[in-house]
């Protein structure tokens, strides 16, 4: 099969960076076609608790704006470093571990909106993956446009700085950052720290055994368990 081919192309995004991409295009030609409004998608707390519209909470990530260049920009971003995440030595295998990165990262951002006025919270998610891809490959160099040289952990900032030209605010963006940070910290630094100073807790941050389960990561033998004290520390 020709390896430009699209369909082989998206056969071989990994399986939950495939149904966020899926998912997010599907809400966008929903919306393009006027199948579906942004006005019934986009996070509104008050319709959330008094109206019941709990959808809400998922499909404000979803949409990214209709079909134009800055969709493909986001679109762009959202596959590459989802994959890059999903693929990379952190997650490969571990899709139970990955999927509950991205709930963890989406609740704190649920949390977070009511307070800052957004409405759409995909762009946040995007960059909360890019931070934490980049702070785990901080040897990796890359450029930007060709013309400014930096290596990966500066790389939100640059598209963020990027953005903030381009007239775009920077809210949306920063959210994802700061969400970034916790779980970087929470899941990579304090288990070191924890593991230096003695302290029983080691990792706040444990994948439910029914979530490995559902993602098919734990052997169904081995119960529904939300996890020990003394879990294996990731690398640093």
């Amino acid at each position: 099969m020709n390896q430009a081919d699209p369909w082989q192309w998206y056969n071989e995004i990994p399986i939950v960076s495939r149904i966020y991409l899926t998912a997010s295009f599907i809400t966008t030609a929903a919306c393009a076609l006027d199948v579906i409004s942004p006005f019934s998608l986009y996070f509104n707390f008050g319709l959330i608790v008094y109206k019941g519209q709990f959808w809400r909470i998922i499909t404000n990530f979803l949409f990214f704006g209709l079909f134009s260049l800055d969709f493909l920009f986001h679109m762009y971003f959202l596959v590459r470093y989802c994959r890059l995440l999903e693929e990379g030595t952190d997650f490969r295998s571990r899709t139970g571990d990955f999927v509950w990165m991205i709930c963890f990262g989406a609740t704190l951002m649920t949390m977070t909106a009511p307070f800052v006025s957004v409405h759409f919270l995909g762009s946040s998610l995007t960059f909360m993956m890019v931070y934490v891809w980049g702070r785990r490959n901080e040897h990796v160099r890359m450029s930007f446009l060709g013309l400014f040289p930096f290596t990966a952990p500066y790389l939100p900032w640059v598209l963020l700085t990027f953005s903030v030209l381009l007239g775009n605010p920077a809210t949306i963006d920063l959210i994802g950052i700061c969400v970034g940070h916790i779980y970087y910290f929470l899941e990579y630094v304090y288990p070191q720290i924890a593991d230096l100073r003695g302290w029983r807790w080691r990792k706040l941050l444990v994948t439910p055994a029914v979530v490995r389960h559902l993602c098919g990561q734990v052997p169904p033998g081995q119960g529904f368990g939300v996890g020990v004290v003394d879990a294996p520390l990731p690398p640093a």
